[in-house]
Protein backbone atom coordinates (compact mmCIF):
# COMPACT_ATOMS: atom_id res chain seq x y z
CA UNK A 1 0.00 0.00 0.00
CA UNK A 2 1.93 2.96 -1.02
CA UNK A 3 1.90 6.36 1.11
CA UNK A 4 2.46 9.89 -0.15
CA UNK A 5 3.23 12.71 1.93
CA UNK A 6 2.28 16.50 0.22
CA UNK A 7 5.02 18.71 2.13
CA UNK A 8 5.08 21.81 3.00
CA UNK A 9 2.03 23.53 1.09
CA UNK A 10 -0.16 26.10 1.71
CA UNK A 11 -2.90 24.15 2.73
CA UNK A 12 -6.37 25.28 2.05
CA UNK A 13 -9.25 22.89 3.77
CA UNK A 14 -11.89 25.05 4.86
CA UNK A 15 -13.68 21.86 6.18
CA UNK A 16 -11.08 21.45 8.80
CA UNK A 17 -10.16 24.96 9.58
CA UNK A 18 -6.94 24.49 8.30
CA UNK A 19 -5.40 27.68 5.72
CA UNK A 20 -1.48 27.94 6.14
CA UNK A 21 1.58 25.25 5.90
CA UNK A 22 0.86 21.65 6.43
CA UNK A 23 1.71 18.46 5.24
CA UNK A 24 -1.20 16.13 3.66
CA UNK A 25 -0.47 12.18 3.79
CA UNK A 26 -2.60 9.78 1.69
CA UNK A 27 -2.31 6.18 1.81
CA UNK A 28 -4.56 3.40 1.05
CA UNK A 29 -6.21 6.39 -1.64
CA UNK A 30 -7.56 7.97 1.87
CA UNK A 31 -5.83 10.24 3.48
CA UNK A 32 -4.67 9.99 6.63
CA UNK A 33 -2.65 11.41 9.93
CA UNK A 34 0.11 12.08 9.56
CA UNK A 35 2.29 8.81 11.29
CA UNK A 36 3.46 9.03 14.71
CA UNK A 37 6.40 7.75 14.39
CA UNK A 38 9.05 11.26 12.80
CA UNK A 39 11.35 7.93 11.21
CA UNK A 40 8.80 6.39 8.81
CA UNK A 41 9.24 8.35 5.76
CA UNK A 42 6.79 8.13 2.63
CA UNK A 43 7.10 5.98 -0.54
CA UNK A 44 6.64 9.69 -2.27
CA UNK A 45 7.11 13.01 -1.52
CA UNK A 46 5.65 15.97 -3.58
CA UNK A 47 7.33 19.46 -2.32
CA UNK A 48 4.44 21.55 -2.02
CA UNK A 49 6.42 24.61 -0.24
CA UNK A 50 5.63 27.70 -2.28
CA UNK A 51 2.27 26.14 -3.79
CA UNK A 52 -1.48 26.10 -2.65
CA UNK A 53 -3.14 22.98 -1.53
CA UNK A 54 -6.59 22.42 -1.50
CA UNK A 55 -8.87 19.04 -2.29
CA UNK A 56 -9.87 18.37 -5.59
CA UNK A 57 -12.43 20.30 -7.28
CA UNK A 58 -16.36 18.96 -7.14
CA UNK A 59 -19.05 19.67 -9.94
CA UNK A 60 -22.72 19.62 -8.19
CA UNK A 61 -24.15 20.36 -11.38
CA UNK A 62 -23.19 19.61 -15.14
CA UNK A 63 -24.38 17.71 -18.11
CA UNK A 64 -21.49 15.21 -19.38
CA UNK A 65 -23.77 11.91 -20.57
CA UNK A 66 -27.29 10.44 -21.20
CA UNK A 67 -28.75 10.65 -24.55
CA UNK A 68 -29.99 14.34 -24.29
CA UNK A 69 -25.74 14.89 -24.37
CA UNK A 70 -25.90 12.07 -27.10
CA UNK A 71 -28.35 13.86 -29.20
CA UNK A 72 -26.17 17.65 -28.73
CA UNK A 73 -23.51 15.75 -30.28
CA UNK A 74 -25.44 14.45 -33.28
CA UNK A 75 -26.53 17.69 -33.60
CA UNK A 76 -23.54 19.87 -33.49
CA UNK A 77 -20.89 17.61 -35.66
CA UNK A 78 -19.30 21.19 -36.23
CA UNK A 79 -18.23 21.14 -32.02
CA UNK A 80 -16.54 18.17 -33.02
CA UNK A 81 -13.90 20.01 -35.49
CA UNK A 82 -13.34 22.64 -33.21
CA UNK A 83 -10.87 20.87 -31.52
CA UNK A 84 -9.19 17.60 -30.26
CA UNK A 85 -7.02 16.41 -27.77
CA UNK A 86 -3.81 14.56 -28.96
CA UNK A 87 -3.57 10.71 -27.91
CA UNK A 88 -0.77 10.40 -24.85
CA UNK A 89 1.66 7.72 -23.81
CA UNK A 90 -0.70 6.91 -20.70
CA UNK A 91 -2.50 3.29 -20.58
CA UNK A 92 -6.18 3.57 -21.78
CA UNK A 93 -5.31 7.48 -23.24
CA UNK A 94 -6.88 8.06 -26.66
CA UNK A 95 -8.10 11.09 -28.97
CA UNK A 96 -11.21 12.90 -28.05
CA UNK A 97 -13.03 15.87 -29.46
CA UNK A 98 -13.49 19.29 -27.49
CA UNK A 99 -16.12 22.47 -27.77
CA UNK A 100 -19.20 22.67 -25.49
CA UNK A 101 -20.23 18.85 -25.95
CA UNK A 102 -16.80 16.78 -25.66
CA UNK A 103 -16.84 13.37 -25.89
CA UNK A 104 -17.34 11.36 -22.08
CA UNK A 105 -13.31 10.69 -22.74
CA UNK A 106 -12.32 14.13 -23.62
CA UNK A 107 -14.96 15.07 -20.46
CA UNK A 108 -13.15 13.29 -17.86
CA UNK A 109 -9.86 14.17 -19.01
CA UNK A 110 -10.64 18.31 -19.34
CA UNK A 111 -11.94 18.00 -15.61
CA UNK A 112 -8.52 16.56 -14.59
CA UNK A 113 -6.83 19.26 -16.71
CA UNK A 114 -8.82 21.56 -14.33
CA UNK A 115 -8.35 20.40 -10.86
CA UNK A 116 -11.67 18.33 -10.82
CA UNK A 117 -12.14 14.89 -9.76
CA UNK A 118 -15.66 14.51 -9.20
CA UNK A 119 -19.21 15.76 -11.64
CA UNK A 120 -22.49 15.38 -11.16
CA UNK A 121 -24.92 14.51 -14.58
CA UNK A 122 -27.86 16.70 -13.10
CA UNK A 123 -30.72 15.26 -15.04
CA UNK A 124 -30.82 11.52 -16.72
CA UNK A 125 -34.34 10.13 -17.46
CA UNK A 126 -34.48 6.47 -16.12
CA UNK A 127 -35.11 5.32 -19.62
CA UNK A 128 -31.13 7.04 -20.11
CA UNK A 129 -29.43 5.23 -17.06
CA UNK A 130 -28.25 2.57 -18.94
CA UNK A 131 -26.46 4.47 -21.72
CA UNK A 132 -25.78 6.89 -18.77
CA UNK A 133 -23.83 4.49 -17.32
CA UNK A 134 -22.16 2.94 -20.29
CA UNK A 135 -20.82 6.57 -20.79
CA UNK A 136 -19.63 6.70 -17.30
CA UNK A 137 -17.34 4.15 -17.94
CA UNK A 138 -15.36 5.77 -20.82
CA UNK A 139 -15.26 8.70 -19.28
CA UNK A 140 -11.73 8.75 -17.32
CA UNK A 141 -10.20 9.99 -13.74
CA UNK A 142 -13.18 11.42 -12.10
CA UNK A 143 -15.94 9.91 -10.01
CA UNK A 144 -19.45 9.95 -11.79
CA UNK A 145 -22.94 10.15 -10.76
CA UNK A 146 -26.40 11.37 -12.21
CA UNK A 147 -29.76 12.56 -10.87
CA UNK A 148 -32.85 10.72 -12.24
CA UNK A 149 -35.46 13.02 -13.17
CA UNK A 150 -38.82 12.73 -11.75
CA UNK A 151 -40.81 16.02 -11.82
CA UNK A 152 -42.89 14.66 -14.87
CA UNK A 153 -43.29 10.87 -14.58
CA UNK A 154 -46.09 9.37 -14.89
CA UNK A 155 -46.45 7.08 -12.11
CA UNK A 156 -45.16 9.70 -9.55
CA UNK A 157 -48.08 11.84 -10.50
CA UNK A 158 -50.41 8.89 -10.53
CA UNK A 159 -49.09 8.23 -6.73
CA UNK A 160 -49.93 12.22 -5.73
CA UNK A 161 -52.99 12.49 -6.77
CA UNK A 162 -54.57 9.41 -5.44
CA UNK A 163 -52.11 10.86 -2.22
CA UNK A 164 -50.45 7.61 -1.68
CA UNK A 165 -47.55 8.80 -0.29
CA UNK A 166 -45.76 5.65 0.62
CA UNK A 167 -46.28 4.02 -2.74
CA UNK A 168 -44.72 7.57 -3.86
CA UNK A 169 -41.48 6.74 -1.65
CA UNK A 170 -41.54 3.21 -2.40
CA UNK A 171 -41.71 3.71 -5.99
CA UNK A 172 -38.42 6.43 -5.34
CA UNK A 173 -36.37 3.83 -3.97
CA UNK A 174 -36.85 1.04 -6.16
CA UNK A 175 -36.22 4.12 -8.94
CA UNK A 176 -32.79 5.05 -7.69
CA UNK A 177 -32.11 1.47 -7.11
CA UNK A 178 -32.69 0.18 -10.79
CA UNK A 179 -31.13 3.09 -12.23
CA UNK A 180 -28.19 2.78 -10.29
CA UNK A 181 -29.05 6.55 -9.63
CA UNK A 182 -27.47 9.12 -7.02
CA UNK A 183 -30.28 11.36 -6.13
CA UNK A 184 -33.75 13.26 -7.72
CA UNK A 185 -34.06 15.55 -10.06
CA UNK A 186 -36.89 17.40 -10.87
CA UNK A 187 -37.68 19.73 -14.16
CA UNK A 188 -40.44 21.83 -14.42
CA UNK A 189 -42.78 19.89 -12.95
CA UNK A 190 -45.93 18.64 -14.32
CA UNK A 191 -44.75 21.53 -17.13
CA UNK A 192 -42.81 19.31 -19.62
CA UNK A 193 -45.81 16.60 -19.57
CA UNK A 194 -48.65 19.91 -20.35
CA UNK A 195 -45.83 20.35 -22.87
CA UNK A 196 -45.65 17.43 -24.71
CA UNK A 197 -49.27 16.87 -24.21
CA UNK A 198 -49.65 19.79 -27.01
CA UNK A 199 -51.16 22.09 -23.81
CA UNK A 200 -49.03 24.95 -23.84
CA UNK A 201 -46.74 25.09 -20.62
CA UNK A 202 -47.76 25.69 -17.00
CA UNK A 203 -46.93 29.03 -15.25
CA UNK A 204 -48.11 29.07 -12.09
CA UNK A 205 -47.58 26.18 -9.23
CA UNK A 206 -50.99 26.13 -9.12
CA UNK A 207 -51.75 25.18 -12.72
CA UNK A 208 -53.56 21.81 -13.18
CA UNK A 209 -51.52 19.09 -15.27
CA UNK A 210 -54.04 17.69 -18.09
CA UNK A 211 -55.08 14.50 -17.23
CA UNK A 212 -52.92 13.61 -14.19
CA UNK A 213 -55.23 16.48 -12.71
CA UNK A 214 -52.22 17.77 -9.67
CA UNK A 215 -50.38 20.92 -9.86
CA UNK A 216 -46.52 21.99 -9.87
CA UNK A 217 -46.51 22.63 -6.49
CA UNK A 218 -48.42 19.11 -5.19
CA UNK A 219 -45.32 17.65 -7.10
CA UNK A 220 -42.61 19.54 -5.99
CA UNK A 221 -43.61 18.82 -2.27
CA UNK A 222 -44.34 15.79 -2.21
CA UNK A 223 -40.85 14.36 -3.79
CA UNK A 224 -39.37 16.66 -1.91
CA UNK A 225 -41.02 15.17 0.98
CA UNK A 226 -40.32 11.37 -0.45
CA UNK A 227 -36.65 12.16 -0.64
CA UNK A 228 -36.50 13.62 3.07
CA UNK A 229 -38.64 10.73 4.23
CA UNK A 230 -35.57 8.12 2.39
CA UNK A 231 -32.78 10.49 3.95
CA UNK A 232 -30.86 10.62 0.73
CA UNK A 233 -27.54 11.69 0.74
CA UNK A 234 -28.67 15.15 -1.21
CA UNK A 235 -31.79 16.76 -1.58
CA UNK A 236 -34.24 16.86 -3.72
CA UNK A 237 -32.36 19.02 -7.16
CA UNK A 238 -35.03 21.46 -8.58
CA UNK A 239 -35.25 23.07 -12.24
CA UNK A 240 -38.08 25.51 -11.21
CA UNK A 241 -40.94 27.10 -13.64
CA UNK A 242 -40.29 29.67 -16.26
CA UNK A 243 -36.61 28.76 -16.52
CA UNK A 244 -34.96 32.03 -18.47
CA UNK A 245 -38.82 34.23 -18.48
CA UNK A 246 -38.74 37.53 -17.61
CA UNK A 247 -40.85 38.16 -14.46
CA UNK A 248 -40.03 34.62 -13.39
CA UNK A 249 -38.20 35.84 -10.02
CA UNK A 250 -42.20 36.15 -8.41
CA UNK A 251 -42.89 32.24 -9.29
CA UNK A 252 -39.21 31.72 -7.69
CA UNK A 253 -39.87 33.37 -4.57
CA UNK A 254 -43.33 31.57 -4.29
CA UNK A 255 -41.20 28.24 -5.09
CA UNK A 256 -38.91 29.00 -2.45
CA UNK A 257 -41.92 29.53 0.24
CA UNK A 258 -43.82 26.42 -0.82
CA UNK A 259 -40.75 24.25 -0.26
CA UNK A 260 -40.75 25.89 3.54
CA UNK A 261 -39.71 22.24 5.67
CA UNK A 262 -38.20 20.94 3.01
CA UNK A 263 -34.21 20.21 1.96
CA UNK A 264 -33.90 21.35 -1.52
CA UNK A 265 -31.29 22.25 -4.05
CA UNK A 266 -32.33 25.06 -6.44
CA UNK A 267 -30.57 24.38 -9.54
CA UNK A 268 -28.87 27.51 -12.22
CA UNK A 269 -30.72 30.13 -9.76
CA UNK A 270 -29.32 32.92 -12.49
CA UNK A 271 -31.55 31.58 -14.64
CA UNK A 272 -34.67 31.82 -12.61
CA UNK A 273 -33.87 35.19 -10.98
CA UNK A 274 -35.45 37.57 -13.52
CA UNK A 275 -37.48 41.02 -13.34
CA UNK A 276 -40.15 42.37 -15.75
CA UNK A 277 -42.86 40.97 -17.53
CA UNK A 278 -43.13 37.77 -19.56
CA UNK A 279 -42.57 38.83 -23.14
CA UNK A 280 -41.16 42.27 -22.18
CA UNK A 281 -37.66 41.78 -22.65
CA UNK A 282 -37.45 45.92 -22.26
CA UNK A 283 -38.27 45.37 -18.63
CA UNK A 284 -36.19 43.03 -17.82
CA UNK A 285 -33.86 42.97 -14.74
CA UNK A 286 -32.25 41.32 -12.33
CA UNK A 287 -34.10 40.31 -8.76
CA UNK A 288 -30.76 38.47 -7.78
CA UNK A 289 -31.75 40.93 -4.11
CA UNK A 290 -34.41 39.39 -2.62
CA UNK A 291 -34.15 35.79 -3.70
CA UNK A 292 -30.93 35.82 -2.12
CA UNK A 293 -32.05 37.63 1.21
CA UNK A 294 -34.67 34.48 1.30
CA UNK A 295 -32.08 32.07 0.98
CA UNK A 296 -29.69 33.51 3.41
CA UNK A 297 -32.49 33.20 6.01
CA UNK A 298 -33.24 29.80 4.96
CA UNK A 299 -30.88 27.00 5.67
CA UNK A 300 -32.54 24.32 4.46
CA UNK A 301 -32.06 25.57 0.90
CA UNK A 302 -28.66 25.41 -1.31
CA UNK A 303 -28.05 26.83 -4.80
CA UNK A 304 -25.66 26.67 -7.57
CA UNK A 305 -25.25 29.85 -10.56
CA UNK A 306 -25.71 28.58 -13.87
CA UNK A 307 -23.28 31.24 -14.79
CA UNK A 308 -23.47 32.50 -18.47
CA UNK A 309 -19.90 33.09 -20.03
CA UNK A 310 -19.73 35.28 -23.53
CA UNK A 311 -19.45 32.81 -26.67
CA UNK A 312 -20.63 29.86 -28.71
CA UNK A 313 -22.19 26.95 -26.78
CA UNK A 314 -25.00 24.31 -26.44
CA UNK A 315 -28.41 24.73 -24.55
CA UNK A 316 -29.67 21.36 -23.46
CA UNK A 317 -32.28 20.84 -21.05
CA UNK A 318 -35.38 18.37 -19.64
CA UNK A 319 -37.66 21.29 -20.14
CA UNK A 320 -38.25 20.27 -23.76
CA UNK A 321 -40.61 23.57 -23.46
CA UNK A 322 -37.69 25.89 -23.02
CA UNK A 323 -35.76 23.93 -25.79
CA UNK A 324 -38.98 24.71 -28.20
CA UNK A 325 -38.78 28.18 -26.95
CA UNK A 326 -35.38 29.26 -27.42
CA UNK A 327 -35.71 27.46 -31.06
CA UNK A 328 -38.37 30.07 -31.79
CA UNK A 329 -36.53 33.11 -30.45
CA UNK A 330 -33.24 31.98 -32.16
CA UNK A 331 -34.04 30.39 -35.24
CA UNK A 332 -31.46 27.65 -34.80
CA UNK A 333 -31.42 24.25 -35.24
CA UNK A 334 -33.50 21.68 -32.61
CA UNK A 335 -33.62 18.10 -31.48
CA UNK A 336 -36.73 17.54 -29.29
CA UNK A 337 -36.56 14.39 -27.52
CA UNK A 338 -39.45 12.58 -25.89
CA UNK A 339 -38.72 10.37 -23.40
CA UNK A 340 -42.07 8.23 -22.92
CA UNK A 341 -43.83 8.22 -19.44
CA UNK A 342 -40.66 10.21 -17.97
CA UNK A 343 -40.19 13.43 -20.03
CA UNK A 344 -38.74 15.18 -22.53
CA UNK A 345 -35.62 17.35 -23.73
CA UNK A 346 -34.50 20.05 -26.24
CA UNK A 347 -31.20 20.77 -27.81
CA UNK A 348 -30.13 24.03 -29.36
CA UNK A 349 -27.40 25.89 -30.10
CA UNK A 350 -26.94 29.34 -28.34
CA UNK A 351 -24.10 32.38 -28.53
CA UNK A 352 -24.01 34.54 -25.72
CA UNK A 353 -23.18 37.95 -26.63
CA UNK A 354 -21.00 40.95 -24.92
CA UNK A 355 -23.08 43.85 -26.79
CA UNK A 356 -26.34 42.22 -26.09
CA UNK A 357 -28.57 43.56 -23.43
CA UNK A 358 -30.13 40.72 -21.87
CA UNK A 359 -26.84 38.45 -22.37
CA UNK A 360 -24.86 40.63 -20.31
CA UNK A 361 -27.33 41.21 -17.54
CA UNK A 362 -27.63 37.45 -17.57
CA UNK A 363 -23.93 37.30 -17.20
CA UNK A 364 -24.36 39.97 -14.15
CA UNK A 365 -27.03 38.30 -12.51
CA UNK A 366 -24.88 35.03 -11.91
CA UNK A 367 -22.03 37.21 -10.65
CA UNK A 368 -24.72 38.59 -7.78
CA UNK A 369 -25.63 35.43 -6.83
CA UNK A 370 -22.13 34.52 -5.96
CA UNK A 371 -21.86 38.28 -3.98
CA UNK A 372 -25.13 38.22 -2.91
CA UNK A 373 -25.51 35.09 -0.67
CA UNK A 374 -23.66 35.50 2.38
CA UNK A 375 -22.60 32.27 3.56
CA UNK A 376 -20.59 30.39 0.84
CA UNK A 377 -21.38 27.04 2.25
CA UNK A 378 -24.71 27.46 0.64
CA UNK A 379 -23.96 28.18 -3.13
CA UNK A 380 -21.65 26.15 -5.45
CA UNK A 381 -20.01 27.12 -8.87
CA UNK A 382 -21.95 26.22 -12.06
CA UNK A 383 -22.39 27.26 -15.18
CA UNK A 384 -24.94 24.74 -16.16
CA UNK A 385 -22.34 23.18 -18.68
CA UNK A 386 -22.87 23.36 -21.34
CA UNK A 387 -25.70 25.63 -20.74
CA UNK A 388 -24.33 28.83 -19.58
CA UNK A 389 -21.35 28.26 -20.94
CA UNK A 390 -18.34 25.09 -20.33
CA UNK A 391 -16.72 24.58 -17.28
CA UNK A 392 -13.60 25.15 -18.54
CA UNK A 393 -14.44 28.52 -18.02
CA UNK A 394 -14.73 28.33 -14.03
CA UNK A 395 -11.44 30.08 -13.52
CA UNK A 396 -12.91 33.15 -15.61
CA UNK A 397 -15.45 32.63 -12.74
CA UNK A 398 -13.13 32.74 -10.19
CA UNK A 399 -10.80 35.47 -11.40
CA UNK A 400 -14.12 37.64 -11.30
CA UNK A 401 -15.19 36.89 -7.71
CA UNK A 402 -11.48 37.41 -6.42
CA UNK A 403 -11.14 40.64 -7.87
CA UNK A 404 -13.54 43.58 -8.48
CA UNK A 405 -11.64 45.71 -10.15
CA UNK A 406 -11.25 42.93 -12.89
CA UNK A 407 -14.96 42.54 -12.93
CA UNK A 408 -15.97 46.35 -12.97
CA UNK A 409 -14.23 46.58 -16.09
CA UNK A 410 -15.24 44.16 -17.46
CA UNK A 411 -18.97 45.59 -15.82
CA UNK A 412 -18.09 48.84 -17.78
CA UNK A 413 -17.50 46.95 -21.14
CA UNK A 414 -21.15 46.02 -21.33
CA UNK A 415 -23.67 47.71 -22.16
CA UNK A 416 -25.89 50.84 -20.01
CA UNK A 417 -28.39 48.61 -19.19
CA UNK A 418 -26.84 46.21 -17.35
CA UNK A 419 -25.24 49.12 -14.11
CA UNK A 420 -28.47 50.22 -14.30
CA UNK A 421 -30.69 47.00 -14.31
CA UNK A 422 -28.86 45.16 -12.11
CA UNK A 423 -26.96 45.99 -9.11
CA UNK A 424 -23.76 44.34 -9.63
CA UNK A 425 -21.09 47.67 -9.77
CA UNK A 426 -22.40 48.20 -5.99
CA UNK A 427 -21.14 45.37 -5.08
CA UNK A 428 -17.63 45.30 -3.52
CA UNK A 429 -17.31 41.52 -2.13
CA UNK A 430 -13.92 40.30 -3.28
CA UNK A 431 -13.46 36.00 -2.67
CA UNK A 432 -10.33 35.16 -0.53
CA UNK A 433 -9.07 31.77 -1.25
CA UNK A 434 -10.80 29.91 1.11
CA UNK A 435 -14.07 31.10 0.12
CA UNK A 436 -13.18 29.71 -3.21
CA UNK A 437 -12.43 26.22 -1.93
CA UNK A 438 -15.78 26.31 -0.09
CA UNK A 439 -17.80 27.04 -3.36
CA UNK A 440 -15.68 24.85 -5.66
CA UNK A 441 -15.05 22.18 -3.12
CA UNK A 442 -16.23 21.72 -0.05
CA UNK A 443 -19.66 22.80 -0.81
CA UNK A 444 -20.57 20.92 -3.02
CA UNK A 445 -19.30 17.95 -1.49
CA UNK A 446 -21.53 18.38 1.64
CA UNK A 447 -24.86 19.67 -0.83
CA UNK A 448 -24.18 16.36 -2.07
CA UNK A 449 -23.96 14.78 1.06
CA UNK A 450 -20.58 13.31 0.44
CA UNK A 451 -18.74 12.94 3.30
CA UNK A 452 -15.62 11.38 1.83
CA UNK A 453 -15.00 14.53 -0.75
CA UNK A 454 -14.22 18.52 -0.85
CA UNK A 455 -11.92 17.95 2.26
CA UNK A 456 -8.52 17.00 3.30
CA UNK A 457 -9.30 15.42 6.63
CA UNK A 458 -8.12 11.62 7.55
CA UNK A 459 -10.98 9.50 6.14
CA UNK A 460 -11.45 11.41 2.52
CA UNK A 461 -10.78 10.43 -0.75
CA UNK A 462 -6.96 11.48 -1.54
CA UNK A 463 -8.07 13.85 -4.02
CA UNK A 464 -5.91 16.82 -4.11
CA UNK A 465 -4.73 20.00 -6.77
CA UNK A 466 -1.88 21.70 -6.31
CA UNK A 467 -2.20 25.21 -7.92
CA UNK A 468 1.34 27.52 -8.17
CA UNK A 469 0.21 31.16 -6.56
CA UNK A 470 -0.52 33.85 -9.53
CA UNK A 471 -1.59 37.10 -9.17
CA UNK A 472 -3.57 36.48 -12.49
CA UNK A 473 -6.13 33.59 -10.83
CA UNK A 474 -7.88 32.66 -14.00
CA UNK A 475 -4.27 31.74 -15.10
CA UNK A 476 -3.76 29.98 -11.51
CA UNK A 477 -6.73 27.90 -11.76
CA UNK A 478 -6.60 27.14 -15.48
CA UNK A 479 -3.20 24.93 -15.25
CA UNK A 480 -2.69 23.25 -11.41
CA UNK A 481 0.48 22.11 -11.15
CA UNK A 482 -0.31 18.71 -10.08
CA UNK A 483 -4.21 16.05 -9.39
CA UNK A 484 -3.65 13.42 -7.64
CA UNK A 485 -6.71 10.99 -7.80
CA UNK A 486 -6.59 8.57 -4.52
CA UNK A 487 -3.34 8.98 -3.67
CA UNK A 488 -1.75 8.72 -7.45
CA UNK A 489 -0.39 11.45 -9.24
CA UNK A 490 -2.67 11.74 -12.16
CA UNK A 491 -1.57 15.43 -13.72
CA UNK A 492 1.86 16.40 -13.65
CA UNK A 493 3.15 20.03 -15.01
CA UNK A 494 -0.04 20.15 -17.19
CA UNK A 495 1.04 16.42 -18.33
CA UNK A 496 -2.07 13.36 -17.69
CA UNK A 497 0.32 10.57 -16.25
CA UNK A 498 -2.47 8.00 -15.44
CA UNK A 499 -6.54 7.48 -16.99
CA UNK A 500 -7.96 5.25 -13.96
CA UNK A 501 -11.39 4.37 -14.39
CA UNK A 502 -12.77 6.65 -11.68
CA UNK A 503 -16.00 5.93 -9.64
CA UNK A 504 -19.34 5.75 -10.33
CA UNK A 505 -21.38 6.96 -7.16
CA UNK A 506 -25.20 5.86 -6.90
CA UNK A 507 -27.70 4.87 -3.72
CA UNK A 508 -29.09 2.12 -2.57
CA UNK A 509 -32.46 2.94 -0.89
CA UNK A 510 -34.06 0.35 0.70
CA UNK A 511 -37.88 -0.13 -0.99
CA UNK A 512 -40.85 -2.06 -0.17
CA UNK A 513 -40.67 -5.62 -1.51
CA UNK A 514 -44.62 -5.27 -1.24
CA UNK A 515 -44.80 -2.23 -3.46
CA UNK A 516 -42.68 -4.10 -6.48
CA UNK A 517 -45.57 -5.84 -7.17
CA UNK A 518 -47.79 -2.29 -8.19
CA UNK A 519 -44.58 -0.71 -10.02
CA UNK A 520 -44.17 -4.09 -12.31
CA UNK A 521 -47.84 -4.22 -12.79
CA UNK A 522 -48.08 -0.25 -14.23
CA UNK A 523 -44.72 -0.84 -15.99
CA UNK A 524 -46.70 -4.34 -17.84
CA UNK A 525 -49.63 -1.97 -18.43
CA UNK A 526 -48.19 1.07 -19.78
CA UNK A 527 -44.48 0.80 -20.57
CA UNK A 528 -43.22 -0.55 -24.40
CA UNK A 529 -39.88 -1.63 -21.58
CA UNK A 530 -40.91 -4.55 -20.20
CA UNK A 531 -40.29 -4.27 -16.04
CA UNK A 532 -37.58 -7.14 -15.73
CA UNK A 533 -35.79 -5.44 -18.74
CA UNK A 534 -35.62 -1.74 -17.00
CA UNK A 535 -33.27 -2.01 -14.69
CA UNK A 536 -29.60 -1.51 -14.75
CA UNK A 537 -27.37 -4.68 -13.73
CA UNK A 538 -24.41 -4.39 -11.27
CA UNK A 539 -22.14 -5.54 -14.16
CA UNK A 540 -23.10 -2.36 -16.15
CA UNK A 541 -21.92 -0.01 -13.37
CA UNK A 542 -18.28 1.27 -13.82
CA UNK A 543 -16.45 0.52 -10.39
CA UNK A 544 -19.84 1.31 -8.18
CA UNK A 545 -19.82 2.70 -4.94
CA UNK A 546 -22.84 2.94 -3.01
CA UNK A 547 -23.11 6.01 -1.00
CA UNK A 548 -24.94 5.87 2.31
CA UNK A 549 -27.53 8.34 3.79
CA UNK A 550 -26.93 12.09 4.63
CA UNK A 551 -23.61 10.92 6.20
CA UNK A 552 -22.54 10.34 3.03
CA UNK A 553 -20.46 7.37 3.92
CA UNK A 554 -19.66 5.12 1.28
CA UNK A 555 -19.27 1.43 0.44
CA UNK A 556 -18.26 -0.99 -2.26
Amino acid sequence: MSRLRIAGGHVVDPSNGVDGPADVWIEGGRVVEAPADPDLRADRTIDARGYVVMPAGVDVHCHIAGPKVDAARVLRPEEARRGSMARSDAPGARSGTLGSVPSSFSTGAKYAGLGYATAVDAAIAPLGARPAHHEFRDTPIIDKAFLVLLGNNHYVMDRIRQGERGRLRSFVAWLLGATKGFGVKVVNPGGVETWKQGRGNVSTLDDVVPHFEVTPRQILTEIARAVDDLALPHPMHLHGLNLGLPGNAATTLETLRALDGHRAHLAHIQFHSYGGDPGDLGRFDSQAGPLAEYINTHPDLTVDVGQVLFGETTSMTADAAVGQFLHKVLGRKWVSHDVELETGCGVVPITYDDKNAVHALQWAIGLEWYLRVDDPWRIAMSTDHPNGGSFLAYPQIIALLMDRGHRLDTLNRLPEKVRTRSGLGDLSREYTLSEIAIITRAAPARMLGLAHKGHLGPGADGDVTIYAPDDDKERMFSLPRYLIKAGEVILDDGDLRLWPEGRTLHVAPEGDIEADGDIAEWFEASSSIAFANYPVRDEEVANGLAVDGPAGRGSA
